[in-house]
């Protein structure tokens, strides 16, 4: 979601991405990206600089997701509060089993 959301404000290189996506490593951050240029989601760019840089940018159909995904993102906000009380429900063994 954090490389979706920041492709979508600009094209970036990869080393600013990681720089700037701090739980993110090298190795998700490029499996991330090349399932999303595999969906046509991002394009990558290799630019001809010294030393060589990659630029990653949304692509027309990546960009339909920015409704979607700017939805995902405020829902998340709004429940916050509580998917940190579920999570602190569950881990100290308080959490219901749901019904099945």
């Amino acid at each position: 979601m954090a490389v979706l959301e920041r492709l979508c404000e600009q094209p970036e290189r990869f080393n600013e991405l990681r720089r700037d996506i701090p739980p993110i490593t090298q190795k998700p951050l490029a499996a991330t990206l090349r399932r999303l240029e595999r969906n046509g989601i991002v394009e990558r760019t290799v630019l001809s600089t010294r030393p060589v840089a990659v630029e990653y940018r949304i692509t027309p159909l990546g960009k339909t997701l920015r409704t979607p995904v700017d939805a995902l993102l405020g829902w998340i906000d709004d429940h916050a509060a509580a998917m940190a009380h579920a999570r602190a429900a569950f881990d100290d063994g308080s959490a219901t089993a749901p019904d099945r």
